[in-house]
This record gives C-alpha cells, structure tokens and sequence, in this order.
C-alpha cells in the first residue's frame, strides 16, 4: 500500500512542479521521474535544513520543491 501511496505522490508532486515552472504537464512517465527524483532531492535538502517531514501532505510539500528545483536546474542547463 505505501508503494502506491508513494507512486501516487510521486506522480502529483511531478504535475504541480511541471506546472509550476513552465505551465504544462510533461506526461504520466515523466512527472513520476520528476515526482521521485525531487521526493529523494527534496529529503536530503530538507534534511540538511533541519525540517521534520510529516504525514503524506509534508511528504507531497517536500517532493514538489524539489522537483521544482530540479526543472529549475535542468532549465539553466540548456
């Protein structure tokens, strides 16, 4: 169940970080990447700023920055 629930997150913090930077969806594949690449930045970032992550909105939170920040990164690379 916790897989689901975290492919769910995955797939949404994706979405909103999509739309949030360039205002279109980047398609189901891609916004789960996205979802979890930024889930495990956005952990190690929050962890290193000393914030506690609770419950499946704060994990949501955490995964969407860093999605956002990775598009931002990605961006500046091209």
């Amino acid at each position: 169940m916790e897989l689901i629930i975290g492919i769910v997150t995955g797939i949404l913090a994706g979405f909103i970080a999509s739309k949030l930077q360039s205002g279109s969806s980047k398609g189901l594949l891609l916004n789960l990447f996205l979802g979890l690449i930024g889930g495990l930045f956005g952990s190690w970032l929050f962890g290193l700023l000393g914030i506690t992550v609770n419950g499946w909105i704060g994990s949501l939170i955490c995964a969407v920055v860093g999605a956002v920040i990775i598009l931002w990164i990605v961006s500046k690379m091209k």
